[in-house]
């Protein structure tokens, strides 16, 4: 999440790059679905992602998937080991990532959603 031009959908992109699957880009629906919260794309922007300096592009996407993790990328994460944060939404609680300016941010998102924070 974050402001227009915040880099949501550059990252997107490279987390595509890394093997994730494409829910949406530029507008995500959440709802609660199955005692959780399921992110999904508007049928309109189904299939596309934005990148700047090229277009539009396509995209294999999935019809959606649950919602484990927030990224707030209007935030700047200053903590070397920053203190475990969460985000309220629609009364369920997600853990939550502020932006951290690095190279390995993308693929640090990609080993915390497939084995969790160790502390």
């Amino acid at each position: 999440m974050g402001a227009s031009g915040s880099g949501k959908s550059g990252m997107a992109l490279q987390l595509m790059a890394y093997g994730c699957d494409l829910v949406s880009d530029d507008r995500t629906e959440v709802r609660q679905r199955d005692g959780g919260l399921w992110a999904c794309a508007p049928e309109a922007l189904r299939g596309k992602i934005e990148a700047r300096g090229v277009g539009i592009l396509a995209a294999r996407a999935v019809p959606g998937a649950p919602l484990c993790l927030a990224v707030d990328l209007d935030k700047s994460e200053t903590e070397r080991l920053p203190p475990f944060r969460t985000l309220s939404l629609l009364g369920h609680e997600l853990p939550v990532l502020h932006r951290y300016e690095s190279t390995h941010f993308p693929a640090a998102i990609m080993q915390y959603l497939r084995g969790g924070c160790a502390a």
